[in-house]
């Protein structure tokens, strides 16, 4: 079992380049087909200017979003043709309210979709809906990735954070053809329930499960210490000198998370290793 169609959407050089390296290092360590959907965002509001501006606003945001989508293609093509993999690269415009139906039919004929990490320093409007469309809409996993780590073939030390939720669940079985390759995979229970048919042996079913698919666990029983899960994950992975986190996505509604703030919101803003989702 391996991914063999990689996805990765580009809308802006630089930060994508980290993505776009994580994605063609994994094309050539599974033999898979490595495509990048270069898009030039049209991010005008046309509504909201003064009358007889819409055209002229228009044809120029539409100018330059094509251009943007012929330099974004060029930079994969150049990329992506030195690296050895198979790969494809088209372009194309959107505008930013319809971006989500670009990038969710990509993703539903994907394997895994590689993404850059969507909050810090001048991050685009874009990249938040872009990892949502992938999940929700295109109903395929997410690898973010952030900008500043090396790109890695296979995944020495896993992190599975593990609550028992459904998200959870969904994102450890897409995440086994990377489980499978790890030498350890960490289960990560954080304050397991004192009730529960798995009070006396947290996250126990859930290793017995991996360990007969071939898979390497050990179960690490966490303290809440910290107010947010995201930070309690982190520090972990920096402890155990973690190469990726597999965690379920939006266990709460996108909309409360973009409000209140959650630990899939959390964890896209802190990590500092890739993090695997799935909803």
């Amino acid at each position: 079992m391996a991914y063999k169609t990689l996805l990765t959407v580009m809308t802006e050089t630089e930060k994508a380049k980290a993505a776009l390296a994580q994605m063609a290092m994994l094309a050539d360590a599974q033999d898979a087909h490595a495509e990048a959907l270069c898009l030039g965002v049209d991010r005008s509001q046309t509504g909201y200017y003064y009358a007889g501006a819409n055209a002229l606003i228009l044809q120029e945001t539409l100018a330059r979003a094509n251009a943007e989508a012929d330099d974004l293609l060029s930079f994969a093509k150049d990329y992506l043709g030195k690296s050895g993999v198979r790969w494809s690269a088209e372009n194309g415009v959107a505008q930013i309210a319809d971006i989500n139906r670009h990038v969710a039919h990509r993703a539903r004929f994907s394997d895994l979709v590689v993404l850059p990490q969507p909050y810090g320093q001048d991050r685009t409007a874009e990249a938040e809906p872009i990892i949502e469309a992938a999940m929700f809409d295109g109903h395929a996993p997410a690898l973010v990735v952030p900008e500043d780590v090396e790109p890695f073939s296979v995944p020495h030390t896993v992190l599975v954070g593990w609550n028992e939720s459904v998200e959870a669940m969904r994102a450890i079985r897409r995440a086994l053809p990377f489980l499978k390759q790890a030498e350890l995979v960490r289960i990560v229970v954080i304050d397991p329930p004192r009730h529960g048919p798995d009070r006396s042996d947290p996250g126990g079913m859930l290793s017995q499960m991996l360990s007969r698919h071939g898979v390497k666990c050990e179960i690490d029983v966490l303290s809440k210490t910290m107010t947010r899960v995201s930070d309690i994950l982190n520090r972990h992975a920096a402890d155990t000198e973690a190469d990726m986190i597999v965690m379920g996505a939006y266990g709460h509604s996108r909309f409360r998370e973009a409000i209140l703030g959650g630990a899939t919101r959390n964890m896209l803003e802190q990590a500092t290793v890739p993090v695997f989702l799935a909803h």
